[in-house]
């Protein structure tokens, strides 16, 4: 009886998915909306994220600009992103905040490349910890009776494919990313 890996599947299409966001949010040298996807905005006695109160547009390579919805939010905005910590240049004026992006010094382009490669193995990690549960669960019907030796030798092979394409698509990920740090 061959093992059913769809929802093993599923699981690194998540984990795979959330290392490119992930990595979309580690700050290169260029001006890149989804810096911005994390930063939470107190709007109306509520925390909101940031495309939910304002449009964010590239305005030239190296800055954004955010139009708030509602121009009373703009203050708020700012102080949103200052908060963040993210190495930003933050200003308003009358069309909403633009947000600059610095030149990135070889000391912080290091830091934003060790970031991306820690990001890159927290996913390895949840890879690794659904592998270890598919693999438990093969072993345990292996034990039951309901799977013979070869076809769990069968599936471990067919479980180790696809962690290897989705480790792949991580190196990729990571080699994307590590290229636009460097500029």
């Amino acid at each position: 009886m061959a093992y059913d890996f769809k929802l093993f599947e599923k699981r690194i299409k998540e984990i795979v998915d959330h290392a490119q966001k992930e990595l979309a949010g580690v700050r290169t040298g260029r001006a890149a909306p989804a810096i911005l996807d994390a930063v939470m905005v107190e709007s109306y006695g509520t925390r909101m994220p940031i495309s939910q109160v304002a449009s964010v547009s590239v305005d030239d390579p190296r800055s954004l600009r955010i139009a708030p919805y509602d121009a009373s939010l703009a203050k708020e905005i700012e102080k949103a992103i200052t908060a963040a910590n993210l190495g930003l240049s933050v200003g308003s004026d009358e069309r909403g905040v633009r947000v600059s992006f610095p030149e990135l010094t070889q000391e912080r382009r290091a830091q934003m490349q060790k970031l991306a490669k820690e990001k890159v193995e927290e996913s390895r990690a949840s890879l690794r910890k659904s592998r270890d549960e598919v693999w438990s669960d093969i072993q345990k019907r292996e034990k039951e009776g309901t799977m013979t030796e070869d076809d769990k030798f069968r599936a471990k092979d067919e479980m180790q494919k696809r962690v290897d394409a989705a480790n792949g698509q991580f190196d990729e990920q990571l080699e994307r990313k590590e290229k636009e740090i460097i500029g």
